[in-house]
């Protein structure tokens, strides 16, 4: 009987898993690729210069939610369910990015004397920010608009490519380069070019483009909402890193950036399956009315992001210089954030089930209020200027504090859902 239901079920949802076995297929080969690209850059950086790489890179992922000002929602949508209409939003997307351009440009100044500006040129985080929030940002978008149009396959492709180009880039580095980080910007600026210039030539649909000013003003306001979401959920997802540097100075910002990067490799198959969803949500949010369906989905997250990083502590266990000497400083730290990746990516969850139900806005003032808490966790924890591993187990209780709150006050904004129009 059992097997019978099991069987009825993967058949109602055939298309939804060969889409998510689709992306896990790209996402296992881009974990592979990725285990040797962080391999690469954080045991031939110091440790201090890796801290300072991983909040720069932070802070331009941050940066890179401003692009085209978030109409990259209305374009994903379009892409998704009025295929028809992609070169009308496309040409939208590429005004707003013309617009969006010196406003980062601003952002990523004061930013850089704000939290850099003695501790690494300018000339060296304007390579890391470009390279960030144009060249990446663009890749990204092309494998948003391919997963939109069921192009899930080709997605997966262009985001190995991108991942490898990166990779080589740092192999090379090793190799070629004198292991400053100013001679890395190089490398890193280069690498992502060239995965933007293969996701425009290679991967984005061939549409004709066409400028319709009345169908842009309309998604104005779901855009910026979402562009400021988006701002919000990486600020309070990255800002770790900013806080630990001001706070820890770079040497402490490198070991805290290596154990999270360790945790982020981990949630790659979990991103896969939120795609997936939230493309089933914009469709139909049916599947949330049932209390047990929002408690299994939950249960699922959890249960692979602790189920990857057990799995990761365990092989740095067995083999603590598998991954070099700088990351064997970090790795036995492993195990005291154990709970960290299933409190992070159910976060990352609501914020998906608020988006691909319509609540940009509710989003948006969720994202604050985490991001504002988690300031306030993580300046005390750090404050205590406790051993690392005593700090490394305090995370632990404050991402849990974050996903109550997070999970509190995304069910009360689902409550009553109903579908709006596209």
């Amino acid at each position: 009987m059992m097997s019978l239901r099991l069987k009825n079920l993967a058949s109602a949802n055939a298309t939804v898993i060969r889409a998510y076995l689709s992306m896990v297929g790209g996402s296992a080969g881009r974990l592979v690729i990725s285990l040797v690209y962080f391999i690469a850059i954080a045991n031939t950086l110091s440790i201090s210069e890796f801290g300072l790489f991983a909040t720069a890179s932070a802070c331009g992922i941050m940066l890179s939610r401003l692009l085209a000002f978030g109409f990259v929602s209305p374009l994903y949508r379009i892409a998704t369910v009025k295929t028809r209409l992609l070169g009308v939003y496309t040409a939208g997307f590429l005004g707003g990015l013309m617009l969006s351009v010196p406003v980062i440009a601003l952002a990523a100044w004061l930013t850089h004397m704000l939290i850099f500006s003695d501790q690494m040129a300018l000339a060296t985080f304007a390579k890391i920010i470009v390279a960030e929030v144009l060249c990446w940002r663009i890749m990204e978008i092309a494998v948003i608009v391919s997963y939109g149009t069921n192009r899930f396959g080709s997605g997966s492709v262009l985001v190995v490519l991108a991942t490898l180009l990166k990779t080589i880039a740092a192999v090379l580095f090793a190799w070629l380069a004198d292991a400053s980080l100013a001679s890395w910007g190089w490398y890193y600026l280069a690498a992502n070019g060239m995965s933007a210039i293969l996701a425009v030539l290679f991967f984005y649909p061939r549409v004709r483009l066409r400028w319709k000013l009345a169908l842009y003003t309309r998604r104005w306001v779901d855009s910026v909402s979402v562009a400021g979401a988006e701002m919000l959920f990486y600020i309070q997802s990255e800002l770790d890193k900013v806080l630990v540097l001001s706070l820890g100075g770079p040497e402490t910002a490198g070991v805290y950036a290596i154990i999270m990067r360790l945790v982020d490799l981990t949630a790659l198959p979990v991103r896969a399956f939120l795609t997936v969803l939230t493309q089933k949500l914009m469709r139909t949010s049916t599947m949330l009315d049932e209390l047990k369906n929002r408690v299994l989905l939950e249960g699922a997250v959890a249960a692979v992001s602790t189920a990857g990083l057990l799995g990761m502590t365990g092989f740095l266990w067995l083999f603590p210089n598998a991954l070099g000497k700088n990351v064997a400083v970090a790795a036995p730290l492993l195990i005291f954030v154990a709970l960290v990746p299933a409190f992070r990516n159910l976060i990352e969850y609501h914020s998906e089930l608020l988006y691909a139900t319509g609540r940009t806005v509710v989003r948006m003032v969720i994202l604050a209020s985490l991001g504002a808490m988690k300031a306030l966790l993580l300046a005390y924890i750090l404050g205590l200027h406790a051993d690392v591993t005593v700090w490394a187990n305090l995370l632990n209780v404050a991402f849990l504090v974050l996903y109550l709150q997070s999970a509190l006050m995304t069910y009360r904004a689902l409550r009553g859902i109903k579908r709006r129009p596209i």
